[in-house]
């Protein structure tokens, strides 16, 4: 078996970023390997094509997204539960220099509907299983609320309230840039979603 040529960890690293502040059709392979230090040729042999690595880079960010969401809402009352959940999406999509957005929510803006430059439907499972495990994380944290007595409404429902919303929040930093005014709308659909037995 041939040695590995490279850092795995480090080229899906470097990949991602470019990923995430260029989009997929801005970001080409080159770019990657003269980044990476390595040859386009190892890319290629390594992950085949610029659709693969990104799916495997996508996937080693789900992963630790979703472990940093794992946290956030896994202490303190609903409220705080939910203020954590909307400070860690927000941070995420805040995060670099420029802001590079929501990883997701580009890649969705990238689906094709047949072949071309355009990202596939191995993608856009991706992207659906990432957000429906989002969902699952926040359903899970009101249902404990529920039973501590926090929250009288439908977990499920109100979940997918609070994941949509975070997808505005991600469209609505794209266009305006405004940390405040994302804020603003995390705390307001946090009072809408709990009502008053939940202040």
């Amino acid at each position: 078996m041939r040695p590995r040529e490279f850092d795995h960890d480090e080229v899906l690293r470097i990949a991602f970023d470019q990923f995430w502040r260029k989009g997929v059709r801005g970001t080409s392979l080159a770019d990657i390997a003269r980044d990476a230090g390595v040859q386009r040729g190892s890319l290629y042999n390594a992950y085949g094509s610029k659709e693969a690595l990104f799916l495997v880079a996508y996937e080693r960010y789900a992963n630790k997204y979703l472990d940093t969401l794992q946290n956030v809402l896994g202490t303190g009352t609903l409220r705080e539960r939910l203020v954590a959940f909307f400070d860690a999406t927000i941070k995420n999509f805040r995060s670099g220099s420029p802001p590079r957005g929501c990883p997701t929510t580009r890649g969705l803006m990238e689906l094709a509907p047949g072949k071309g430059e355009g990202l596939g439907e191995d993608a856009r499972r991706a992207f659906a299983d990432l957000v429906s495990r989002i969902t699952a994380l926040v359903e899970e944290a009101f249902v404990e609320g529920q039973r501590l007595g926090e929250f009288d409404g439908t977990p499920g429902t109100a979940a997918l309230h609070v994941v949509t919303v975070t997808r505005g929040l991600a469209v609505f930093e794209r266009a305006f840039g405004d940390e405040a005014e994302l804020r603003r709308i995390a705390g307001y659909t946090i009072d809408l979603v709990l009502g008053e037995q939940g202040r």
